[in-house]
């Protein structure tokens, strides 16, 4: 069978080849816990992000323009067919994201020092990674607790009422918009934790 005709099989299939990667590198696989920690997160986060920008820069404007084209076929394929699939991996990363980045500061004993921004501001490393920390923190809680149940509500996942639907639009759409909004400073943040911020004397 064909690995790549699955997308199964092609995860596996990436997972192995970045394992015989390592191997050949470092002439043996080596287990090495907080490499593996930040490589997880980067992979979750490109996951994450990326369906991210593709509802906010793709879905959601071109279902707008569907349902103002009144001859066109509409947006019905892509809230039955794609929206739930995108939906399962866009919380789903989203976690995971949150989770590996957790474990990657706890194992290097940062998880209390970013959540209290470098204790305040005394340590630069803490404070720019606590940054990144807190809006990924702000953003899974947009996506748990206002995108997901407002979409399961717009998809008819759950049984809603057109004023319920609308209400809903509404909420997600805010929700999805402020992750999208906070994004781009939190992956500066996570970029320049150890190299220094773009702008400013750190640069």
């Amino acid at each position: 069978m064909n690995p790549l005709l699955s997308v199964r099989a092609s995860i596996v299939t990436g997972f192995v080849l970045a394992v015989l990667l390592a191997f050949v590198i470092m002439h043996g696989f080596f287990p090495n816990e907080l490499p593996i920690a930040r490589w997880l997160h980067i992979l979750s986060g490109v996951m994450w992000i990326g369906l991210l920008y593709y509802f906010n820069v793709v879905q959601t404007p071109a279902l707008a323009v569907a349902a103002a084209d009144k001859g066109g076929p509409g947006g019905a394929g892509i809230n039955k067919y794609v929206a739930p699939r995108a939906l399962f991996w866009f919380r789903w990363a989203a976690l995971a994201t949150w989770l590996t980045g957790a474990w990657y500061l706890g194992r290097g004993r940062n998880f209390g020092n970013a959540f209290t921004l470098g204790h305040l501001g005394q340590d630069y490393y803490g404070l720019i990674i606590g940054c990144g920390a807190w809006f990924g923190t702000i953003m899974l809680f947009n996506v748990w607790v206002l995108i997901w149940p407002n979409q399961k509500k717009i998809l008819g996942i759950v049984p809603a009422t057109d004023e319920a639907k609308a209400k809903a639009r509404k909420i997600a759409l805010m929700a999805s918009r402020i992750n999208f909004v906070l994004s781009i400073p939190m992956l500066m943040c996570m970029a320049s934790a150890s190299h220094g911020l773009p702008f400013g004397p750190h640069s």
